[in-house]
Formats: structure tokens, sequence, C-alpha cells
């Protein structure tokens, strides 16, 4: 099991003999650890940094959210730490962190899916086909689809209004190569937001709401909403989002969250204790807040990744790539190295 124990030393005898002799403990750490990016991977960074507060008082872990695409720009300007972001970086984001000097390693933190859902009231739909959801959200639905007794035949003549992720958001990116086939190609007459709990209150305060976001924020607000399966139209039927249907690869709407930590910053050693705590409790933080955490190999995988100071992204800065497995991927890279030395 990936979850270690914390950092022994920060107290007893063991830390006694440290003080004595001049050396650091972990619990001497001071100074702020700058971290921001996805709204997605923001409640497990949150987690992350408030336990770690705990366990080093004298840090000062600030975790902002400008989304995915906001966050790789502060990112590569060096403005931040860290980013979090809900999909892989993309060749613009990685040309500018090169032209800035930043070298980075890629760190997947946990798996997340992303949840449909609809209106509480609404008690037509239960499911989704993948070409459905593309036929709403298409750029050439625009004005034209407007409610849903044009999705499909039998649905009521209620106005579709349309809720999903700001153009910041890797989560916008996400949805738009997995649903309409091409990323960023989408309608505009809809709701984009950053900021989740705005897309949860579009969705709630409208009969005919549909809108998309990760997991973790329908769990919050399930009282309020109504979840959908997607059906991916291969003859499996209709599958909801679960830890079970993420880890199996069944539902076609799963995908990895990362954490990208500047290399430089990780010779501060409050930084570099902070992303191997979030690796050491990924596992345990990521369930949680409602994500999917990664197998106890892969977490090993990256760990070591980590530790040997990997730069660049597996995914080799393409950005969204839609049921590609990150085992596959950090493994093929792991022997690649192997083969190089």
């Amino acid at each position: 099991m990936l979850i270690a124990l914390m950092i022994n030393g920060c107290g007893g005898q063991g830390e006694q003999t440290q003080k004595e002799t001049g050396t650091t403990t972990a619990s001497q750490l001071t100074g702020e650890i700058r971290v921001d990016g996805s709204s997605t991977v923001l409640p497990i960074s949150e987690a992350v940094a408030e336990e770690f507060k705990k366990q080093h008082p004298q840090t000062d872990p600030k975790v902002g959210k400008s989304g995915t695409g906001g966050g790789f720009k502060k990112f590569a300007n060096g403005e931040i730490d860290i980013t979090g972001a809900s999909r892989p970086i993309r060749e613009d984001e990685d040309k500018l962190c090169r032209e800035k000097g930043v070298e980075y390693i890629e760190i997947p933190v946990a798996y997340d899916a992303l949840a449909v859902v609809v209106n509480k009231q609404n008690d037509w739909v239960d499911s989704l086909t993948v070409e459905e959801l593309r036929k709403i959200w298409e750029p050439a639905a625009e004005r034209k689809i407007t409610s849903w007794k044009q999705v499909r035949a039998g649905f009521p003549d209620v106005p579709l209004r349309l809720f999903g992720a700001g153009s910041e958001s890797g989560t916008f990116d996400f949805f738009t190569a997995a649903i309409v086939g091409k990323e960023r190609s989408i309608r505009s007459d809809h709701t984009g937001s950053e900021d989740d709990n705005i897309l949860v209150q579009g969705v709630t305060s409208n009969r005919g709401g549909l809108g998309y976001f990760g997991l973790a924020y329908y769990e919050q607000n399930k009282d309020t909403l109504k979840l959908i399966g997607v059906d991916e139209g291969k003859g499996k039927g209709a599958v909801l989002p679960s830890i079970e249907t993420v880890v199996d690869g069944s539902y076609y709407l799963a995908r990895p969250i990362f954490i990208y930590v500047n290399v430089k910053a990780l010779e501060r050693p409050e930084v570099a204790e902070f992303v191997k705590f979030y690796l050491q409790n990924a596992e345990k933080l990521t369930q949680e807040v409602g994500y999917v955490p990664l197998p106890a190999n892969l977490y090993q995988l990256v760990m070591e990744r980590l530790e040997k100071r990997v730069t660049g992204s597996a995914f080799g800065a393409h950005g969204t790539q839609v049921g590609v497995k990150l085992e596959d991927l950090y493994r093929l890279e792991q022997e690649s190295e192997k083969g190089g030395n």
C-alpha cells in the first residue's frame, strides 16, 4: 500500500538529537507553498494543504483556482510552485514553460469522472448516448437545438439550458474532445464557468437544465441534482460514474487529473516535502473528497519519477487524450529510460 506513515522525527529523542546537531527536522519547515490551477483538482490540493499544515504549522500552503489553462499561465510565469490540471499539458503551454525556463514534473494524483447532471425535477431522462450529447453540444447545435424534444423522440418540449466548464478549464477541454470530437469545439450559447458552484446553481435553477462537471461536485450536491448515465454506443448500455466503473474503464467520461511541479521550486525543502506528502497521502485523501485513487503500483511509478526528477509530460505535451491508460504510458516511459542507459 502506497500511503506511507508521516515522516518520522517530528518528536521524541530523534528530534532532540537533530536540534542539538543543528540539522532541520521536517516539523521545522517554514515558507509559503503556492498552488493554483484546476478547480477539479482544488478539493484534493485543499485537503493535502490542510493535513500538511497540521504536520508543519510553520508552513503556509496557499491554494487557488484559476482553472487548468489559467494555472498553466501562472506556472510558466513562475508565479506559483505547483499547478493542478484536469488534463495533460498542451504543446503551447509546454512551449511557454520552456521559453520561460520552467522545467516541470508531471504527477497524476487521481482519476476523476465527469458527471452529466440534470435538474432534480427532470423525470424524462435517465441516460444519454454520446451521440445525443454531441447533438446537444456541437457548434452546429447553436440556437437550433433549444428544446429537449429535439434531443430524442418522446422528450417534452422543455427549454434546454446548458451549463458547463469555462474555457480556461481542463474539464472543458476533455469534455469537448470526448463528446464533440475536437478539443475546445462547442456551441457558444451556454453558460460556462470555472466555478463549479455556478454550474450547480444553474442546473438546479432550471427544470430543463443540463450540465457537466467533476464527480466530486455532484457528490457534494447530489441532494439537489440528478445524475444520468452515459451510453458510449458500443453495446454495453448506459453507465453511471463510480469508483468501479472508473477503475474498470467502462465509464466513458473518466480521466486522470494531475499536479505539475516546478523543478526549481523543489529546491525549497517545504515544497519538496509538500509534493512528497501529496503523493504519500493521495490514495486516502482523494477518496475523502470524492475522487478515485490511482492503483498503488502507479503511485509508486510516479514517486520514482519524482525522486529521479524525470521532467516533461508522458503524454508528449499533446493535451487531452481520451481513453489513454496511465499505467501504459508511465511504464513505457520507465522502460524507455532504462533502455537509454
